[in-house]
């Protein structure tokens, strides 16, 4: 009886030959800052050294630890199995690129000996007629990539010297690979900072506001008790209150005092974009991803990472997008226009509305859930005729901040001027103010501003009512320290500590949130009560 010739091993070339190829891989593989082609120039490198089949490599997810095929590519002359015979993504129990990933060490697959882990694979591999497959894993001194697989389309059996020949291209492979993955990452990052500085650059250009709160006067005081209460925590913030009175100036304030002070405040007027394009601003698109992208652009939530994310006339946001915005706000992930690939961020968002959000949530035109997500602390800014006596420093500031802009000098404002002033009743609130102070610098030859005070002879009664605040307003420091605490506790379903509890969402240790609560008489159960009688 004649015996069967021995089972070929993987490697074709003989063990004199194997420099020469590692050499030659080492050259094909350097330098690529492209994955598709790093694959390309390997496979032929191993052309004539493997035998008639393909080489893929996987990349492997260090948290959830599944595995993602990124490229594949025939070697030997063979031809690539069909797109729907291989698997493109494998959770971590059935996919071998995680388990050479957890035990760094090579796994030989063949149709001799059927691995029962594996069965998508295995299936896969008997529909493309792979008879032998060595996984090798992709390893560098600085991290843990994921696994190179090699396949074979006829029996193979792992010769002496097969498989520590492969994991020395798979040494190679890594070190390409990881240098090629840093390059994607510095591109990414370079576009980002590309952005946000386009980003800052049209803030200088366009931003004409005067940077800083005016005003001395109780109702002023209170708004800014209440941003130094907020401010240090991530909790999210609503401004509310009329056109006009400086909810953008509030929501800065809150970024300057919080501990994002350092990294950007992005802003969105939800109103002054076209529905259409809404999304694209808030969440990014791709390239192609509809008529008229033709590059890849970065949405506001990315640009505000690590930051602060200020979107004014949050009311305004059409009903098919307010889901979207509520997943980003509870899971801190989205996926930009256009692509499949989810992006974390760590944003703290503060939104400003003129409308009565209670109200929208009644009508059916504004989500309930996402409006409780919002309206974390409110903080409701009072038109300007409820505090007239912030009017005076007010036309000060302006007229010495515009008559510096035009070179101008204005020592005094009349006493007559100053009391018609006072006694308008700003419909338009401090921007109006604003504008009429700029008109009368521009008409002031001298140094005594000349207001053109036939302008605020309109009707009084033009002026629009006055909207009530969302929620009783507290009076004093302690109570607004106690309406956040109660709030974050319930919003927190009563956890205190960990990851997700009261006091992490606060930016304090859970010690001095407990303190804080004996001190402000609160008890476990008395916040979700509390909240239930104040929950408009």
């Amino acid at each position: 009886m004649t015996p069967s010739p021995p089972t070929p091993g993987l490697v074709r070339s003989p063990p004199d030959q194997r420099p020469g190829v590692l050499l030659a891989v080492a050259q094909a593989v350097a330098a690529h800052a492209d994955l598709a082609a790093l694959l390309r120039d390997l496979a032929a490198a191993l052309a004539g050294h493997l035998p008639a089949g393909y080489v893929s490599f996987a990349l492997a997810d260090p948290d959830t630890r599944s595995a993602r095929l990124q490229f594949l590519e025939p070697v030997g002359g063979a031809a690539p199995p069909a797109p729907a015979d291989t698997p493109t993504e494998l959770p971590a129990a059935e996919s071998p690129t995680a388990h050479v990933w957890g035990t760094q060490e090579p796994l030989w697959i063949d149709a001799a000996h059927p691995d029962a882990r594996f069965p998508v694979l295995r299936a896969a591999h008997a529909r493309q007629g792979v008879r032998a497959a060595c996984f090798i894993p992709l390893t560098t001194p600085r991290r843990k990539l994921g696994a190179m697989g090699f396949a074979s389309y006829s029996d193979a059996a792992p010769a002496s010297g097969d498989v520590e020949f492969v994991t020395q291209i798979g040494r190679l492979v890594a070190l390409a690979v990881e240098g090629a993955l840093t390059r994607r990452e510095l591109e990414k990052a370079n576009a980002r900072l590309a952005a946000e500085k386009l980003y800052l650059e049209e803030e200088l250009r366009a931003d004409r506001r005067m940077g800083e709160v005016v005003g001395g006067g109780a109702a002023m005081r209170e708004v800014l008790r209440q941003v130094e209460v907020v401010a240090p925590t991530d909790s999210a913030v609503l401004i509310t209150g009329e056109t006009g009175t400086g909810k953008e100036l509030i929501a800065r304030a809150v970024h300057q005092d919080s501990r994002r002070r350092d990294r950007t405040f992005v802003k969105l007027n939800c109103a002054a974009i076209p529905t259409g394009l809404l999304e694209s601003e808030l969440f990014g698109h791709e390239k192609g991803a509809f008529t008229g992208a033709v590059e890849r652009r970065l949405g506001r939530f990315e640009l505000a990472d690590g930051g602060t994310l200020f979107l004014d006339e949050v009311g305004d946001i059409p009903p098919e997008l307010q889901p979207k915005l509520l997943r980003v706000l509870q899971e801190q992930e989205f996926e930009r226009l256009g692509s499949g690939k989810t992006i974390k961020v760590d944003v703290r968002l503060v939104a400003a509305t003129h409308r009565n959000l209670a109200k929208m949530v009644a009508a059916g035109t504004f989500r309930s859930d996402l409006y409780y997500r919002l309206h974390v602390f409110p903080v409701h800014v009072p038109p300007l005729r409820e505090r007239r006596e912030d009017i005076p420093e007010l036309v000060r500031h302006f007229a010495r901040l515009f008559a510096g802009r035009l070179g101008k000098s204005i020592d005094t404002i009349p006493s007559e001027t100053m009391a018609a002033l006072v006694a308008y009743p700003w419909p338009g609130n401090v921007r109006e103010l604003q504008h009429l102070v700029e008109r009368a610098v521009i008409l002031t030859p001298g140094g005594e501003l000349r207001v053109p005070l036939v302008e605020l002879a309109a009707d009084p009664a033009a002026a629009p009512p006055v909207a009530p605040p969302p929620a009783p307003r507290p009076g004093t420091l302690k109570e607004a320290e106690r309406e956040l605490i109660v709030r974050t506790l319930n919003d927190c379903r009563g956890v205190v500590g960990g990851p997700n509890g009261a006091a992490a969402r606060l930016g304090m240790k859970r010690t001095t949130l407990v303190s804080r609560m004996k001190k402000l008489g609160l008890g476990r159960k008395e916040p979700r009560g509390a909240e239930t009688s104040t929950t408009p």
